[in-house]
């Protein structure tokens, strides 16, 4: 902004609130629940292990924020938008959703770090509390306004919460099996 004022820059500033999709990196919270999923179903993991369940993030497709970038690099004017699906949900909900695409309900038991995510139809704890994934600087809420993106850029996210956790459980389902076969047919 200082730049595009003081000497007449073409440049525009692009705020993207956390895009996920099936190549965003393991460490991050969604990515390590996709694969956990993925490796509880296929018999290589037994329990994911997680931080703040209450967590609420605005999660949107990473495609759609690739175009958000591409409308906001088209503009005549430059100018700082904020691309965001303008909804959220919880780490838990994430859990919840991607545990459904393999055919296992969650129920939830106990508080605090005693929580732990349950099986429904087996009993068997797939989700527990582990301190040390709690941060001691937690946003517990990342919201953003896309307003400005859809108005005057005509942007919005077109890839459902729902849809998301899909195809990063579906992506992460393929990749683990992958690394599995590549594993179990390696050369002694």
């Amino acid at each position: 902004m200082n730049y595009r004022e003081a000497y007449g820059f073409h440049a525009s500033n692009g705020i993207l609130f956390n895009h996920e999709g099936p190549t965003r990196g393991e460490t991050f919270v969604t990515r390590k629940i996709t694969r956990a999923v993925a490796a509880i179903r296929l018999g290589l993991q037994e329990t994911l292990f997680l931080g703040n369940l209450d967590a609420k993030r605005d999660w949107g497709h990473a495609r759609d924020f690739v175009e958000g970038m591409w409308r906001i690099v088209q503009q005549p004017e430059p100018g700082d938008y904020v691309l965001a699906t303008g909804e959220t949900h919880t780490v838990r909900e994430f859990v919840e959703k991607a545990f459904d695409q393999i055919g296992i309900k969650i129920e939830w038991k106990g508080a605090g770090v005693d929580e732990a995510g349950i099986d429904a139809a087996s009993g068997r704890d797939l989700v527990k509390i582990d301190p040390r994934y709690f941060r001691p600087t937690e946003v517990d809420l990342l919201l953003g306004d896309p307003s400005k993106a859809r108005s005057k850029l005509g942007w919005q996210h077109t890839v459902s919460f729902d849809q998301l956790v899909a195809e990063m459980v579906a992506a992460d389902l393929k990749t683990v099996a992958n690394e599995r076969s590549r594993v179990t047919n390696a050369p002694d």
